[in-house]
């Protein structure tokens, strides 16, 4: 697995949603790769720390500069 492989799964993983072949394969990744793991590191900390945010409690200003910023990204 590549890097670029392992942060289109991140979502899955966290979520329990990685067939065990898959998941095996993302956990040799992690084990291999500091940057990968830093960057699990961050999406679990975000999560954390925003999961519990609804749409609805969002001004819609707040909720529009957001969508401008992930519209803009090229991550």
């Amino acid at each position: 697995m590549n890097c670029d492989e392992f942060v289109e799964l991140v979502t899955a993983y966290l979520e329990g949603a990685l067939d065990e072949a898959t998941a095996q394969r993302f956990v040799a990744h992690l084990a291999e790769c500091g940057g990968c793991d830093r960057y699990l590191d961050q999406m679990q900390r975000t999560i954390g720390e925003l999961g519990h945010l609804t749409a609805e409690s969002l001004t819609p200003e707040a909720r529009d500069r957001l969508l401008s910023v992930f519209r803009d990204w090229n991550g």
